[in-house]
This record gives structure tokens, sequence and C-alpha cells, in this order.
């Protein structure tokens, strides 16, 4: 069997003898069986499933998790040096954590991925076939190179195909061109090789027909498809990691590199400044330089970042935003660009007529969609009557008659069609009109002439019962060809010759709808004999009476304008990227203020002419882009990203799933989109609204700030930690440490007591603050560039200045206890260390209201997070509870404080807020 290149150059019966099939017959079982076994089922090839098993380790491949793993071992050997006397706490208090932080994101990734399995269409594509020359109907995975599919209105067709015969045909190939009107299909070979979508001797796999009828010889099946084309593309596509993913592998080896220092610097501080004697000792500060270890590395970083995404995925689904992967919501916060498909995106994917225009003049119609809500106006709004009226009511009527869709309210209040949306745009206007229920009781259909691609309009006899049963020609069709076939013109009531000067008029009307990018139709009428409707042909589309044309336009969603200004706001650019018509896209861009009203889109073929450097200048100031192929939506996203930037990409279509898997982000419409699209996007809207994605960018934003505020809240608290033992070996004979230990080797704190600290501190109040309001207008400020650090500069000195306060407040109320040092005291050791320990606690705990915001007064929406507050208070109980009952006593070497000691304690803790308000006071006056 030969193989075609193209098969809409060739004369249908070639490829036939080609294919090795008779068109009448079509295959036999057996050679049709033969043929499946040779190309295999006529199916997209499924990326391999991922065992749970690795999911589940996936979940462990980051750079905190090895460091907190490493700091586990260690932990465990210092157990297994110190002899085993009791439970190794530290070892599995960590190990608990990372065990924690991978339930949650397998748990969260599984649930994102049983929606996106709950959004897929279950129903299996069949097809109409001759086998044996008999009419079957078989699953579509069946299909085979050579089949002759049988084409119906409504039928889903099944594989590339090239036509046989077509009868008034029309295929809906929004899902792979982005065309967003169905387009028209005829049998005769195109005159040389053209783009997809305007082969129109060919139709393709996961396209719909809409209208009419035909029979086509299937070329192609499965990945040698045109959609397989493109999954083969999609499979080519590199994932890149988010940015988030980026950040926090730099952070965990920043921070693998820093513990090991810390580690070894404090150990070797203590072993060089201390007195060591024997074994014990050496344990004792090896068992604290992984205590120190430990405190260093925030251990909840990694758990808390996963339950603050799973919230904050909680909170998208709620607003009907299915995000798959956790790290995506955030990466839409850094988004600086969004490329948007045009068709079902930023349009409601409902042909809409929106101007009429007779003799007596030019009406506007109101209402979008297909809610027959609005009304037939004036330019000036005023009421549509008299002879205006008159030819409106045959316009809208004879378009309606000169159809086959229908309308008709939907279940939940909606509205629905079914046919051509054109036709159907016919239908509403009419409605809004007031007058579709005196033409169902005046007109009684006897035959129709179908609509072909050649004349370019279609016709319907119709008998008119209030005229005594006399017969009318209806016609609906192009404008220009429309004209040619008048001779007369329908103004008001009267019929007056179509001259010149009227025939000018007419067609000055339809250049000034095209020009506003509105689809034309014209609608024209004659009286008919009934022995001319006996030949019910083309030959009586002659003579005819011109009544007026209307403008079409897939109308803009409402709610994308609004959010496009509110992305433009927050200084993201929206891009427009469609198959679609040129001058259509530039005004659809111009109506939701993506691009200026004088802006030009730029087309497939002028991307094709554009080489490297031109494309990326290209990008920087176009913001729409019209009839682009798969390739070229893939040249977009990869030279945006080139030059910097974070791209979300929008769309519902096969053609867009490649651009959607290389995008930062890509995002699938959940009702409209292919199933293809929604497995190569990271987030689905199971409401196709544009204004989601500007609430996920708003989450996203919201997110980063929130980690931001626990990564400055955890590194700050950690860092006192550290800085408390290292301050406090280094000085111990000025705050009277040495001399309070004797011989033996004296810490400021046990590494029982560090633990506590990071048990207690680090979990609730960083994971309440990750869930923190938005306090501040996140939308009103740029998009962070992608080279921004989640950990800058200016938050590394505020960690390291805050932690000197907690270390330098924990050192005072020890020193303040003890005998000697700079302050006399009159304390035993505990009950400094337990004071000091104390002062530690209330200090991280007023760490977190500050650690908010490094500009805003911690003062300013205190109450705002009744979950922080809470985290205080049970942190606070539970400290009180260390302090005071014997068992924790003994497990954690306390003793009870005085009602003084506590408000001591409290007070020194307190001293970091007012370092921070003070440090905040300057940063705004600065």
């Amino acid at each position: 069997m030969e193989t075609i290149d193209d098969a809409s150059t060739r004369d249908a019966q070639a490829v036939a003898r080609a294919l090795q099939v008779d068109p009448d017959t079509g295959l036999s079982a057996a050679e049709a069986a033969r043929r499946l076994r040779r190309y295999g089922p006529n199916q997209l090839r499924a990326a391999p499933a991922v065992p749970v098993w690795r999911r589940l380790l996936a979940q462990f491949r980051d750079p905190l998790v090895y460091l907190l793993l490493g700091a586990v071992v260690v932990a465990l050997a210092a157990w297994l040096i110190e002899g085993q006397d009791s439970w190794p706490v530290d070892a599995v208090v960590i190990a608990a954590v990372v065990l924690l932080n991978a339930a949650l994101g397998f748990a969260q990734e599984r649930k994102a991925a049983n929606a996106v399995a709950a959004l897929a269409r279950m129903t299996e594509v069949t097809a109409s076939v001759l086998r044996d020359g008999e009419r079957r109907r078989i699953p579509g995975a069946e299909l085979v190179p050579g089949d002759v599919l049988l084409l119906d209105e409504g039928d889903a067709v099944g594989a590339d195909a090239r036509l046989l015969t077509a009868a008034a045909l029309r295929v809906q190939e929004a899902s792979l061109t982005g065309e967003s009107e169905p387009v028209s299909k005829d049998a005769a070979a195109l005159s040389g090789p053209a783009p997809l979508a305007e082969r129109s001797s060919m139709v393709f796999k996961g396209t719909a027909v809409v209208q009419g009828s035909g029979r086509a010889l299937v070329t192609a099946t499965g990945m040698r498809s045109e959609m397989g084309a493109i999954a083969t593309m999609l499979d080519q596509t590199r994932e890149e990691p988010t940015p988030l993913q980026r950040e926090v592998a730099r952070i965990g080896r920043l921070l693998g590199i820093a513990v090991v220092v810390i580690a070894l610097v404090v150990v070797a501080t203590i072993l060089a400044l201390s007195e060591i004697d024997g074994i014990g000792d050496v344990v004792t500060v090896l068992l604290l330089g992984v205590s120190l270890a430990v405190a260093a590395v925030p251990e909840g970083l990694p758990a808390i970042l996963s339950l603050v995404l799973a919230l904050g995925v909680q909170r998208m689904a709620a607003r009907n935003a299915i995000v798959k992967h956790l790290s995506s919501v955030e990466t839409l916060g850094a988004a600086t660009v969004i490329c948007s498909d045009k068709t079902g995106t930023l349009t409601r994917s409902e042909m809409t007529i929106q101007r009429i225009a007779t003799a007596s003049g030019d009406t506007r119609v109101t209402g979008v969609g297909y809610a027959p809500q609005g009304r037939v106006e004036t330019e000036t709004g005023g009421p549509v009557d008299g002879a205006l009226r008159a030819e409106h009511i045959v316009v809208l009527g004879g378009g309606s008659l000169a159809s086959n869709a229908a309308l008709r309210p939907a279940g939940d209040g909606s509205w629905e069609i079914q046919g051509d949306p054109t036709e159907a745009a016919f239908l509403v206007a009419e409605r809004k009109l007031g007058t579709d229920a005196r033409r169902h009781r005046r007109f009684e259909r006897v035959q129709e002439i179908p609509f072909s691609s050649d004349r370019k309009m279609m016709s319907s006899i119709e008998r008119d019962l209030e005229q005594g049963g006399e017969l009318v020609l209806v016609t609906k069709g192009a404008p220009d060809v429309l004209m040619q076939r008048c001779n007369r013109i329908r103004v008001g009531t009267e019929v007056l010759d179509f001259d010149d000067a009227r025939r000018a008029e007419a067609l000055a009307d339809v250049e000034r709808l095209s020009n506003e990018a509105l689809r034309t139709l014209a609608v024209a009428y004659r009286p008919l004999s009934e022995a001319e409707a006996a030949s019910a042909d083309e030959g009586l589309e002659r003579d005819l009476i011109f009544v007026g044309t209307v403008g079409i336009i897939d109308p803009p969603r409402e709610e994308a304008a609004e959010a496009i200004a509110e992305a433009r706001r927050a200084g993201i650019r929206v891009m427009m990227i469609t198959g679609d018509h040129p001058r259509t896209a530039a005004r659809i861009a111009a109506q939701l203020g993506i691009a200026a009203p004088d802006a030009v889109a730029l087309t497939g073929a002028d991307l094709d002419a554009l080489d490297g450097p031109a494309l990326a200048a290209a990008v920087r100031e176009t913001a729409v882009y019209a009839r682009v192929a798969p390739v070229h939506k893939l040249r977009i996203v990869d030279a945006l990203q080139a030059d910097g930037n974070v791209v979300a990409m929008t769309g519902d279509g096969v053609n867009d799933a490649p651009a959607l898997k290389s995008a930062d982000i890509g995002v699938a419409m959940g009702i409209t989109g292919t199933e293809v699209t929604k497995e190569a996007a990271k987030m689905i809207l199971a409401d196709d609204n544009f204004a989601t994605i500007v609430a996920a960018v708003r989450e996203g934003r919201v997110i980063f700030h929130n980690i931001r505020k626990f990564l400055r809240y955890l590194l700050s608290s950690n860092m006192g930690e550290v800085l408390t033992v290292f301050l406090g070996v280094v000085g111990a004979g000025v705050i009277g440490l040495d001399a309070a230990g004797g011989d033996g080797l004296v810490l400021p704190l046990l590494a029982t007591q560090i633990l506590w600290i990071n048990l207690i501190t680090d979990s609730g109040p960083a994971l309440a603050m990750g869930v923190d309001p938005e306090t501040e207008d996140v939308m009103a400020r740029p998009p962070r560039r992608p080279t921004e650090r989640a950990i800058d500069l200016r938050m590394w000195q505020s960690v390291i200045g805050t932690g000197v306060v907690m270390a330098l407040a924990t050192l005072l109320a020890i020193d303040l206890h003890l005998p000697g040092g700079l302050v006399a005291g009159s304390s035993s050791l505990e009950e400094a260390r337990t004071a000091g320990f104390t002062v530690l606690v209330f200090a991280q705990l007023f760490n977190c209201f500050s650690a908010r915001s490094e500009t805003v007064s911690a003062f300013r929406h205190l109450f705002v997070n009744r979950w922080l507050w809470g985290a205080v208070i049970l942190s606070t109980l539970l400290q009180i509870a260390v302090v005071h009952l014997p068992p924790l006593n003994l497990a954690f070497g306390t003793q009870p404080l005085s009602p003084g000691q506590w408000l001591l304690c409290a007070a020194l803790g307190s001293i970091v807020l007012w370092f921070a308000e003070m440090r905040k006071w300057m940063a705004r006056r600065g």
C-alpha cells in the first residue's frame, strides 16, 4: 500500500487506489483486521502510568529533605555513641516531619489527579464505516487506513481522512486549528499544499461535523494523524522546574553548607574553650552539635511549604481551578506574561449578531451569547419601528428559516443550541426582536437547498400560511455572492429595483461591518410557483429580493476584560495567540484591552519569516498573533522565556497542548478542553473562566508573600538559637556560666531544650503564618523577577539582626539569674537556664508577629489571623507545662518560675518586637 504524504492535493480516486480500497464497498472485515494488526489501534500514545511507589519516592527528591535525612543519620550516630540510654527523640521527630511532608505532597497530587480524571469524557468515540459494502458502527480505536468513513451531522471525526463526497458539509475544527467558525468542506482536490486550517478536502481526527454529510477515506490514524503529530511534539517538549522548585533547591543547598559550617565552628569552639573531662563531655558536645544542626535547619519547612501550598490548592479548587502540582500555584504568582487562546477562553464561543444593516438604516443588537436577553435598537438607543422594523423582521426571520439550527433552554436556566452556531445567532436575534413566535406559526418548510462552498449560500422553500399557502424561497449567504443574484431590494414593505446606487449602498454596509471585524451574512427571498418549487435546486436562487446584512462575532467574555485590566494593574502582560482571522483577533484584543485599537496582528506566515533576534524583538512589542500553528505557539513561548519572562499559557484545543507543556504553567479549559490539553497542563479551569486565572495569580502572590513570612520567621528564630549557644559558650565567663558550672562543661541551653523550642515554635506559628490573609494589595506591585530570591540580602540582614537580639536577650536573662556575670543574681544554674530557655521561646513567639512584614508594623492587622493567635497561645501553654510539670522538669532540665520571673521573661522576649518596630520605622522613613 502506497504512503500518502498530502492527500488533500490528490484526486480522491487516486487516493483510493493508493490505499487499495473500493470506495463503494469499503474494506472487508478480514482486510480491516489485518491493517489493524499492522498499524495498531487508532489511539494516541499514552504516557506510561507512574507506579505509586515511584510517585511516593518523588516526594523525597528535595535538597531540604536530603539535609533532614542527613540530620537523622547524625542524630542516630550520636545516640549510639551516647549509649542508647533512651529513645533517640531528635532522630524520631525529624524522621516524622520528613514522612509527614511526603504524605501531604503525595495525597494532594493524587487528589488533583483524581479531579482531572473526573473531568475526562468517559464516552468512547465511535465511527460509521463501510465494511463489506455494509454500514457498520465501530469503536473509533478500530479505524484503519483505507476505511470509508460515513459522516453525518453531530458525528465526531475518528481519523484523518480524504473526502470522497461532501453535501453541505461543515466541520468544527477549533480544537485543532483554533478557527472559531465551522469550516466548509469540499471533495475537490487542492491546487497545492495549504495550511492545516485551509485543507478543505480533508477532515481530521478530533474534530466534529456540525452540518451536512459526506464520505471520506481514512488516510492516517493514531500517532500518524495531525493530532498525533501534536502529541509527538508534546512528548518532545521539555518541562522546566518552577521558580519555587528552583528557589527551594537553592535554599536547601545553602542551608546544607551553612549547617555543616555552623556545627563545625560551634563544636570546635566549645572543644577549644572548655575543659573536657572524658568521653561523656565529648558526646555532650557532639550531641549539642547535632542539636544545633537541627536548630539551624528549619526542619518544618518542607512540611509547612507543602501544607501552605495544599491549602492554597483547596482555596483555588473552591474557585474552579484544579492544580495538578502544588508548586504550580506559586508559579502563577510570578507570571509576567499570560498567553491566551481566543476562542472559548477570551470569548464565549457563542456566535452573536451585533449589527443589522438594511435599506432604511443600521441597528445594533444588545446582549451576547445564546441567551435571548437584549433588544434590537437604533444607533441612538431608540426603538426599531416603521420601515426599519419591517425590514428587520424579514432579515432575522429569513435567516432563521434558512437554517437547521435549534435554540432551547437548558435545565440550569441557560440556553443551548443544536447545529451551526452562526445559524443559531439568527434565532437568538429574532427572539430579541420578539417576532419568532409569529414566524413559527406562519411558515412551514417544504424543501431545502443545502449549503455548498461553491455557492456560499443555502436556501429554504417555505409555505406562507398567512398568504394562502403561497411558496417563498428564502436564501442566506455571503453578501457579495448573494447580491449578484438579486435584482430587487426590499425597502420597508415595498419592493424596488436594486439599481446601481442602492447596490453601492448595500456593498458599503458590508464593507463597514467587515472593517469592524464582523463576519457578514446577507438574506434575500422571492416568491415561487408550485412548478418552480418542484425542482428544488440551486437554479431557483436567481431574481432575488435583497433584504439586508447582519454582522456576527464571537463576543468576548465580559469578565475577561475586567480580569485583563486587573492583570495589567499587576504588571502582567496579556497576549492573544489564536488560529483565527487576524482582523477578528485584533478587534477582540482591542475590545478586551489587550492591544491598542490600531494594533496589527502578526500571522504564522509573518513569524516564519522572522529569525531568532527578530522574533525576540517582535514578542516584546506585539500582543496579538493570528493564524498560527502549534509550532508558532511554541516559538512564541520559548522566545518569551528566553527574554526572562515567566509564562502562563492558556488554551483548550489540541493545538495548544505543546505550548501549554513548554510554558512555566499551562492552564487548560475543563469544559471545552481536550483530554490531550488537560494532560499537558499544570492547572485546569473547571469553569473555563479567564478571570479565574487572574484570581489564581493573586493567590500565587499571596502564597509567595506568606512563604517569605515564615521563612523570615523560621530562619531568624533558628539563628537566635544558634547564636545563643555560640555566644553563650564564647562569653561563658562574662555571664557567669563558668562559675556556675564548676570544672565541667556548661552550656547555656541543653540539646533537649533546643529540640523543644523547635517543636513548639517551628510548626504551629510558622504554619499559621503560611495561611495569613492578604494584608497588602499584592496586585498593586509588579511581578517579582525570575531572578529574585525568596531570601534576599535584605531578609538575611533582618534574620541575622533578629537572631542577635534574641541571643542577647536570652543570655541577659541567664546573667540576671546567675550569681556571677555582669549582673549578680541568686538563682541556680537550672533556674537560670530555664529563664533563658523561656525568654527564647517568648522571643520567637513575639517574632512571629514581627516577621509578617519587612516594613509594615506588627500592630497593623494584628488580629486578622486567628490561627496565628491560636498557635501562640498553644505554644505558651506548652512552655508553661514544660516549666511547671515535674515529669517534664526531669526530661528537659527545667525548674518552676515565679510570676515575677515569668513577667521578666516576657519583657525580655518582647525586645525582639520593639527592635523590629524600630527597624521597620527606619525603613519606611528611608
